[in-house]
Parts: structure tokens; sequence; C-alpha cells
């Protein structure tokens, strides 16, 4: 039995996106074991203008892997905890060109999107991180 079930979804959400493609689908099979459903996705460009390629991603992972059924509520935790992740990293990487991974996470009724990024800036590279949490009813045919 899990503690605390909000953070140990975000603490996976942020293993996910800082896994290499190679472990995603191990970390998948060994989370799924749990009950914690996950899945990882590949980002990149200008921050700005890739923020709504940011969030279908995140929406379209999320659906494809069955961590939320195609229902408005679902989407919208989705979105949301997405957006959320995108503010924190945004005063970072306003305006530069970004790569990295969103992280997607659910256990029962808590969601977590963390997004890891890399910012490629003339020949220094930065990193951020951002994370956003959402509460969605529990997926019982999953």
């Amino acid at each position: 039995m899990i503690e605390n079930k909000s953070v140990q979804v975000a603490k996976v959400a942020i293993q996910m996106a800082t896994s290499t493609r190679e472990d995603e689908q191990v970390l998948i099979s060994e989370f799924k074991k749990d009950n914690i459903f996950a899945v990882a996705v590949d980002i990149g460009g200008n921050l700005n203008t890739s923020i709504p390629k940011i969030i279908e991603r995140a929406l379209v992972a999320s659906k494809r892997t069955g961590i939320i059924k195609d229902c408005h509520v679902h989407d919208g935790a989705i979105v949301g905890a997405t957006r959320e992740a995108i503010m924190q990293i945004s005063a970072k990487a306003n305006g530069l060109n970004v790569g990295g991974k969103i992280g997607i996470a659910r256990f029962g009724e808590h969601l977590s999107v963390a997004i890891f990024l890399s910012i490629g800036l003339l020949h220094l590279n930065e990193v951020v991180i951002g994370i956003g949490h959402r509460s969605i009813h529990a997926i019982e045919d999953v």
C-alpha cells in the first residue's frame, strides 16, 4: 500500500520524464505492477511555438495508453496539469529552443505531468523541470 499517492505519482512522472527511451518500457512494466500507469513522450522546438504541440502530445499519449478515458473531464485534467508544468518552465525557456520529455503518471485518482527539458542557449545548456498535478475519478476498467 502506497501511503502518499500524490507524491508517489509525481515521482513516477518525473522518473518517466528523465528516463532514456531504452528504460521507458521497463519502468512502465514495473510501475504497472503497483497499479501506476505511466507514459513518456519526446518533445522539442521553440517553447513558445511548441506549447500547443506539447499539450496535444500529452493528451494523445495519455489516451493511447489508457492513462485517461476519452472524456472532457480527463482531457481537462491532462491539459491543466500540462499547462501548469509549462508555466513553471516558461520563465527559463521563454523564446528558446528546448528538447526533452513529458512524463505522465496516474495512480487511482492522482494524475501528474512532468516536463524535463534541456534549453539550448549558444554553447550553454540549461535544464528545467516543471510538474502539474490533478485529481480525476479513478478509472475502474483499466
